[in-house]
């Protein structure tokens, strides 16, 4: 067992020899990482992290941060571990998946199963599926049964789980689970940090309710209702610190800020505890059971507030040991060492995780998620901002090719999905750098509608798809253009879901711009997506189509004429350029059918359409296998269509 163990943690550390000429395949990009994320325990003696074995399955590692001894905790023949979490100092939970299964291939559940740190003590709290009688489960819940991420005081063998709307408080070592009480309609919750669920969150039709209690048993007392799909929302209940004390999200001129809120009042407080003018606030809390030490952010790069004096030094001498990167530090809940977990990455450096002795100031690599990716062979990807034809501000991504000039190259412009989200972010990316590896340069603009950047840029979105949506888009490509980073010869337009529909769009409303186009998953038609075909439904809920979608999207019969015009599927024989089109054959998020019309459609006048699609896989590329065929395709079309760099 040792031997296993030593040669996972040999894997996910090995780096590979000095940069070399010749690109690095497609598997260094998109195999499935080697080390995918790690947690210390709440008293901080182990770490515990998900390790890929060499062609084989995902396993649980824990690791003694004084001994340096390894344990496995748990491992499966025909299963990967899928997301873990530490209960108390000695237990974790866990879900299983399998890797190598497709969305068509997957019939069974997460489940949740429990185990000890060291693999002892291990048990089954939820079936994969209803057929499932491997071994015996200790709790009678059903296999629709998921993880709360409700992780209270993690001091015991406790863990939350949710069944539709209610909440069980389930024991890992017996089974036994006690139901919460729960408000009218409630499908959500929030715990404090001692494990007492106190906010729980109601829908009905367009109205979400907050209700608030102090201590466990008594009433729900609504504190705030407003309108799902409004922009006059109060406030969003984010997390409790360690006094009780309650911590939301709400506007502050212009972009979301966290304030404390205080539920005798019900009112939040005047000055915001962090603020990030320009972006909305979108981090965490980090705490120890006595006191709030910090909040992480997102602005163009992740980073960590630290409110505690201690951390701001640990912050700053681990910067100076590992310079370049975002170093985000973790820490215990009760620690009894000096031990933080440290996770550095950066726009060329995939995820590295690195335990750190505050007294020492000692440096221990646990692992790299991808040992295949050198930081020097990767290529530098900046924060650039740029005016939209009606003087909206656009920021953007740039990525230009590490052994370029950064002029007149071939560009690809790579439009994220959505839409409503932040799309990129200044870490690394499997797609932007194996373009740029290949001699393109990658612009990702975050178009009004793109989340993150404040309620106005938000706004600006709405019933836009295909109009100022695509403006966005297309104005970037032009700055581009303008600032010399493009040959106006040698540009594609790219994209996933909704940035499968924009890229369909750019080509019938700008075919100037665009030599070729590369859409796989995406939209064809609004109304389609809506409400449907015979051959499939998708699965946007209800609420949403109900509700969202007039306010975000537009009107199916009053914007019918829109709609019409920013059909893809209606407007196909306007696209005459180059186009790879793919699509998943179970893809429930936006069905296959939206890809087989659109290609029936634009085959009857455009010769150069190469049409693929993998039968097992849902909405994008689960299977690794999958992924490297449709990215080398992605090299080929793209070598043939805007010239090999």
């Amino acid at each position: 067992m040792k031997k296993v163990l030593h040669a996972l943690l040999l894997c996910a550390c090995a780096a590979l020899a000095p940069a070399r000429s010749a690109p690095l395949p497609l598997s260094a990009f998109f195999d499935n990482p080697a080390m995918q994320s790690a947690k210390l325990s709440p008293d901080g003696r182990h770490v515990a992290f998900s390790m890929a074995k060499p062609m084989g399955r995902v396993y649980l590692v824990t690791i003694d941060v004084e001994s340096g001894e390894m344990k496995l905790a748990a491992a499966y023949a025909d299963s990967d571990v899928a997301y873990f979490q530490w209960i108390s100092d000695q237990r974790l939970v866990y879900t299983l998946t399998d890797l190598n299964r497709a969305a068509g291939e997957l019939f069974f559940w997460p489940g949740l199963f429990a185990t000890n740190y060291d693999g002892s003590q291990p048990t089954k709290l939820i079936r994969q599926g209803r057929y499932d009688y491997n071994f015996n489960q200790l709790s009678n819940l059903p296999v629709e049964s998921y993880l709360a991420g409700q992780w209270g005081a993690q001091n015991s063998e406790f863990v939350y789980v949710q069944v539709n709307g209610d909440l069980m408080h389930l024991n890992t070592l017996t089974g036994k689970a006690i139901k919460t009480d729960r408000p009218r309609n409630n499908d959500g919750w929030l715990v404090d940090r001692k494990g007492v669920p106190r906010i729980a969150f109601a829908s009905k039709a367009n109205q979400q309710s907050i209700y608030y209690r102090e201590h466990d048993g008594q009433p729900w007392q609504q504190v705030a209702r407003q309108d799902i799909y409004s922009v006059d929302n109060l406030f969003q209940p984010r997390f409790f610190g360690p006094a009780g004390d309650l911590y939301v999200t709400a506007g502050l001129n212009g972009a979301d800020a966290l304030f404390r809120y205080d539920l005798t009042k019900q009112e939040r407080s005047e000055i915001p505890i962090i603020s990030t003018p320009g972006y909305d606030f979108e981090g965490e809390m980090i705490a120890d059971d006595q006191k709030i030490l910090g909040f992480t952010y997102e602005v163009d790069a992740h980073g960590t507030y630290w409110v505690d004096e201690r951390m701001q030094a640990v912050q700053k001498a681990v910067d100076a040991t590992l310079p370049g990167t975002n170093n985000m530090i973790a820490v215990a809940r009760r620690s009894q060492n000096d031990t933080v977990l440290v996770t550095s990455n950066s726009d060329v450096q995939p995820p590295v995780f690195s335990l750190y002795n505050t007294k020492t100031a000692q440096l221990k690599i646990l692992g790299r998620s991808r040992p295949a990716i050198l930081a020097d062979q990767m290529s530098h990807k900046i924060m650039v901002r740029y005016k939209a034809r009606d003087g909206l501000e656009i920021p953007a991504y740039l990525t230009t090719p590490k052994a370029s000039d950064g002029k007149n190259l071939p560009m690809v412009v790579l439009v994220h999905g959505g839409p409503w989200m932040r799309g990129v972010s200044w870490d690394w990316d499997a797609e932007s750098q194996f373009l740029a590896s290949r001699g393109y340069a990658v612009l990702e603009p975050e178009y009004r509608g793109s989340t993150g950047y404040g309620l106005k840029h938000f706004m600006a979105g709405w019933k836009q798809w295909g109009l100022k949506m695509q403006d966005d888009i297309a104005d970037g490509t032009r700055w581009a253009i303008a600032q010399g980073y493009a040959n106006p010869k040698r540009i594609c337009i790219a994209g996933a879901s909704y940035g499968g529909y924009a890229t369909l769009m750019g080509l019938i409303n700008d075919p100037d711009l665009y030599q070729c186009g590369i859409s796989w998953s995406g939209i064809t038609d609004i109304p389609m997506w809506n409400k449907g075909h015979w051959s499939g439904q998708s699965d946007l809920d209800d609420v949403y189509k109900q509700y969202g979608f007039p306010v975000l999207m537009g009107d199916l019969e009053k914007d019918a004429t829109q709609f019409k015009a920013t059909s893809p599927l209606q407007q196909a024989a306007r696209v005459t350029q180059p186009l790879l089109l793919a699509h998943g054959e179970v893809d429930q998020r936006v069905p296959m059918i939206h890809g087989s019309l659109f290609y029936d459609a634009v085959r009857k006048t455009n010769p150069n359409v190469e049409w693929v699609w993998y039968e097992e896989e849902g909405h994008g590329w689960r299977l690794v296998k999958n992924r490297l065929d449709f990215w080398r395709r992605v090299e080929r079309f793209l070598e043939k269509n805007i010239g090999k760099p």
